[in-house]
């Protein structure tokens, strides 16, 4: 999953986007209304997380701006105003979901996985290939019955790899699609995660590697 999460205050921002990392999602930090509209003109993103109140452009025209676009891309609002009106008007905007401040961190991650399912095919909560199962609810994987441990990229790899049923999908595809933009693209990350998850996955092996293409199922 790939979120744009947008504040102008820098420790909330580092920090919420570091505790959505760890909830296994890929994050780009923005930290004004320009600079917001400037990372989705390049990236697809499946949710972005829009604080109102921005600094050079408001949240409010960041919001008619991906509405007027008509992305897919579902936006989720925050602010410290978090009165009755102050949400009807944020929904009327056209953001599909309106967070005040503070709010419990649990719920915004469920919030934006919620948005998140809406904004792409859904994902069948349950991906299966030969003898090995993956929940993508409760986020566990097993091989003929054992469960594996694997880190949020790993299990974010084998999901994508998994739901595109067999399709060979490139290294940039998954860069994009796992990682965000603090990943160098000339770097071995994916082949490297890969790796480790091939280790994991055991015998026989489940991801081929199609050169000059990328992996597949």
């Amino acid at each position: 999953m790939r979120v744009l999460l947008v504040e102008d205050h820098a420790k909330l921002a580092n920090t919420v986007a570091k505790g959505l990392r760890q909830a296994g999602m890929a994050v780009d930090v923005a930290f004004d209304g320009h600079d917001a509209l400037a990372h989705v003109a390049d990236t697809d993103y499946d949710v972005v997380v829009l604080d109102r109140d921005l600094p050079r452009l408001h949240g409010d025209d960041v919001c008619r701006a991906l509405v007027a676009e008509g992305r897919r891309t579902r936006v989720i609002m925050l602010t410290a105003a978090g009165t009755v009106n102050d949400r009807v008007e944020g929904l009327g905007l056209g953001a599909d979901d309106y967070l005040p401040k503070p709010f419990a961190f649990i719920e915004l991650v469920a919030r934006v996985q919620a948005l998140s399912r809406r904004s792409a095919p859904p994902v069948p909560p349950t991906l299966t290939h030969g003898d090995l199962c993956v929940d993508t609810t409760r986020r566990v994987v097993t091989r003929a019955g054992q469960p594996l441990a694997l880190s949020p990229k790993e299990f974010a790899v084998l999901q994508r790899l998994l739901t595109a049923q067999g399709r060979v999908l490139t290294v940039g595809e998954l860069l994009e699609g796992v990682w965000d933009e603090m990943a160098d693209p000339f770097t071995s990350t994916v082949k490297m995660t890969v790796s480790r998850l091939r280790a994991k996955l055991g015998d026989p092996p489940v991801i081929e590697t199609v050169p000059e293409g990328g992996y597949r199922i």
